[in-house]
């Protein structure tokens, strides 16, 4: 896949189910076994026949079990008889006929047809297609409603354990970016960072192959986010060979670049320039969401936009030049700065009410932006600040062990001890914080330059056919002669 199409949502389609009124529930049934479409539906739908029935079960209260109630949904191939699924209690079907019901009565019927419209993901329209053929029905592109975005969809495959980062904060327009992927390798690093240790990085890439194989079975439902896992734990593993750490500064490890605990100010320095660079992509691509969003007229004057991008980039340069003492450098990302920081401005007046009200609230808004941009920069500094944290502890649990190691077999057994159960609870302990650290930073820092306006998650309608055990048309084909 081509890396501009992995960094957007899956493209939508908007599509008309046209089926003869006869066949509409075999087609809906097709479709609920597809999984892939989102039907829309009634607004004020009237509980159906099936939907009744588990209304009155629920206010009874004795016929159904709480696990009853909470059953999943299943459809049967052709239509069940209500009264033999209410005196079967089988609650799924009935779920399922439920749910089916609701979908029918938001179709448009013109004579003997039927019409259902929808979206479904562009790449799964023709399949979708022949299986509403072989029910005598078709699925018919349709052009964009004007004013109405498409789901959104996030991209599975490989990035699906990075899109957890992202859904949690919210569902990104359909015209934006899909940060996934550059989400979910700016946690790991920064991760990695806090958590630099070749042997407690191990034990993460461990823990995610145990995942990946199921165990432990109450994890299991978590396998899919074992390549996330094993991300953090490669990136501390390089971090540590970068640090010399080897569950601590044991000197089983030469140190490749420094020494936490030896030169702070040099980590705390990298950590800020490794936060200005990843605050300059986050820019880039909140820029790019604002033009897609709403065009140049909005896209060029927000201070998460162009502006903004054109104001943060003029100050890293300015301040590179200042640093490298580069002053043509210097002049240059000054004067960038200067022309971002007035097109914001600018933006930020257009929206107000004019006049000296408006002037007054663009200046505090203005002063705002300039403050959360420095504010934001420097909290990357708690890269390094956590980073030494961890360098310490694993520090001083080592330095317990060998202290212990020279006092005869009590000391050894008692220094054995002592790795052990320090390096459990520092392992506990600093990978907890370095975890909700990590997402503290891609929240406030990352991903509020990238969202604007949320979109609205594409929810396909699914609902697997039932087995043929519970399925009472099956019992009864399977019943007839011959």
């Amino acid at each position: 896949m081509p890396w501009p199409e992995a960094m957007t949502p899956v493209r939508m389609r908007r599509v008309a189910v046209v089926v003869p009124q006869t066949g509409l529930r075999d087609a809906l049934v097709r479709i609920a076994e597809e999984g892939c479409v989102e039907l829309d539906r009634a607004e004020e739908a009237a509980p159906g026949a099936a939907a009744v029935r588990l209304q009155q079960w629920r206010g009874q209260g004795t016929t159904t079990s709480e696990s009853d109630s909470a059953a999943p949904a299943a459809l049967a191939l052709t239509a069940p008889d209500l009264d033999t699924l209410d005196h079967r209690r089988q609650v799924a079907l009935l779920v399922g006929e439920a749910q089916l019901e609701e979908r029918a009565q938001g179709a448009v019927r013109q004579g003997e047809v039927a019409a259902l419209a929808g979206w479904c993901p562009a790449a799964e329209v023709p399949r979708v297609a022949d299986r509403l053929a072989a029910a005598g029905g078709a699925l018919l592109p349709l052009p964009l409603p004007r004013g109405t975005d498409p789901p959104t969809l996030l991209r599975s495959g490989r990035a699906v354990s990075f899109t957890p980062l992202v859904s949690t904060y919210g569902t990104p327009a359909y015209a934006d970016l899909d940060p996934s992927w550059p989400a979910g390798l700016a946690y790991v690093v920064m991760f990695g960072i806090m958590f630099g240790d070749v042997g407690h990085g191990a034990l993460l890439v461990l823990g995610a192959l145990a995942l990946r194989l199921g165990w432990p079975r109450p994890l299991a439902r978590f396998a899919r986010l074992w390549p996330f896992l094993a991300g953090a734990g490669v990136a501390a593993m390089v971090a540590g060979a970068a640090y010399g750490e080897f569950f601590g500064p044991t000197g089983l490890l030469p140190v490749l670049w420094l020494s936490p605990l030896d030169e702070p100010a040099r980590l705390l320095a990298a950590a800020v320039v490794f936060g200005a660079g990843l605050l300059v992509l986050a820019h880039t691509a909140g820029a790019v969401n604002r033009v897609r969003e709403n065009g140049w007229a909005v896209g060029l004057y927000a201070a998460s936009g162009c502006a903004g991008l054109l104001f943060y980039l003029g100050l890293v340069l300015a301040a590179a030049g200042l640093l490298l003492h580069w002053q043509a450098l210097a002049v240059a990302g000054t004067a960038c700065a200067a022309t971002g920081l007035a097109l914001v401005a600018f933006g930020l007046f257009r929206v107000t009410a004019g006049g000296g009200a408006g002037v007054a609230e663009t200046v505090v808004r203005l002063f705002d932006v300039v403050v959360r941009t420095g504010t934001n920069t420097l909290s990357f500094a708690r890269l390094a600040a956590f980073g030494l944290t961890h360098a310490a502890l694993a520090d001083l649990v080592w330095r317990g062990t060998t202290a212990l190691s020279g006092r005869g077999a009590a000391g050894v057994a008692g220094a054995a001890l002592l790795f052990v159960v320090g390096t459990a609870v520092s392992f506990g302990l600093e990978a907890l914080v370095a975890g909700v650290q990590a997402l503290r930073l891609e929240f406030y820092e990352l991903f509020s330059r990238l969202f604007e306006i949320e979109g609205r998650p594409f929810r396909p309608w699914h609902v697997p056919l039932a087995e043929p055990a519970d399925d009472p048309a099956a019992k009864v084909i399977a019943c007839s002669p011959g």
